[in-house]
């Protein structure tokens, strides 16, 4: 089951979009959900403030009826449900996807300061969710085939790679794995740096190809800050995935320093990975 946290702005709508498309990918069904602040709805009709909580509620079933129409418009085979839920959209979204496959959000939300890169809910989500969150800022034009991860060898990594690797084979799409070195060199000694970065990129790598051998894999190892450069492989790209925190990462963060700043940056959609993902689709 795919997830999807709706609040009425179009970012959320083309949320829906990418996560029906996902669904339809996936073969399950699409749960549509729009959190609202707690309010006493069950009042008598002459209570104080009764107009205010059913003017509420029914502004919400009416965001939750535009992205199932929005769902529906978008493939009409996935079976989609929808939920109106109360309390924080931070710690319901992430409640509510305790058993789903994919979290998806929009990047900011209705909210949002039209200045600001990242919504509250997007951020608070991700990292923190036991599933992978898609949070997707605006979906490519047109489909470049590829799907980029970003690779740094640490243990919360592999979940990124094994959720590209399914991806890809799910898309039919080709699979840039990414890992950005911006240590400095000593002396000349930076092409022996180069060839140490190179066979760390493909440790990493070894196995999932005979796992998903209809996946054309390209292998990019570049210098400088991994932000920039999966930044700019996002460009061409039809999604990127990342680990919630890397190498450099203090164990006690559950979002790392990269994954944060690409959720800010990256150009195409992004998956954030648990560091322990359970992905249920192969």
């Amino acid at each position: 089951m795919i997830l999807v946290g709706v609040d009425g702005s179009q970012a959320a709508l083309e949320a829906v979009s990418w996560a029906a498309r996902e669904a339809a990918l996936r073969d399950t069904e699409l749960h549509v959900v729009h959190v609202m602040v707690a309010w006493p709805l069950e009042m008598t009709e002459d209570a104080p403030y009764a107009d205010v909580g059913r003017w509420m509620r029914d502004g919400a079933m009416s965001m939750l009826t535009d992205a199932l129409n929005r769902a529906r418009e978008e493939d009409s085979r996935v079976k989609v449900e929808s939920s109106l839920l109360p309390g924080d959209p931070r710690s319901a979204l992430i409640k509510a996807a305790q058993d789903a496959d994919l979290l998806v959000v929009g990047s900011h939300g209705r909210d949002g300061f039209s200045g600001m890169l990242l919504g509250s809910v997007a951020l608070g989500v991700a990292g923190h969710a036991v599933c992978p969150v898609a949070v997707i800022r605006r979906t490519p034009a047109r489909s470049g085939g590829e799907v980029v991860v970003g690779v740094d060898g640490s243990v919360a990594g592999v979940s990124a790679i094994e959720f590209a690797f399914a991806e890809a084979s799910l898309r039919g799409a080709d699979l840039r794995a990414v890992h950005a070195w911006n240590q400095p060199v000593v002396g000349g000694l930076a092409e022996e740096t180069a060839e140490v970065e190179r066979r760390l990129l493909a440790e990493a790598l070894a196995g999932w190809g005979e796992r998903h051998p209809d996946v054309k894999v390209t292998e990019q190892v570049e210098q400088g800050h991994p932000v920039d450069v999966l930044k700019n492989a996002s460009a061409q790209a039809d999604l990127l995935v990342v680990g919630s925190r890397g190498r450099g990462d203090l164990a006690g963060l559950l979002l790392g320093s990269v994954s944060h700043s690409l959720l800010q940056h990256a150009v195409c959609p992004l998956v954030v990975t648990p560091a322990v993902a359970t992905p249920r689709h192969t």
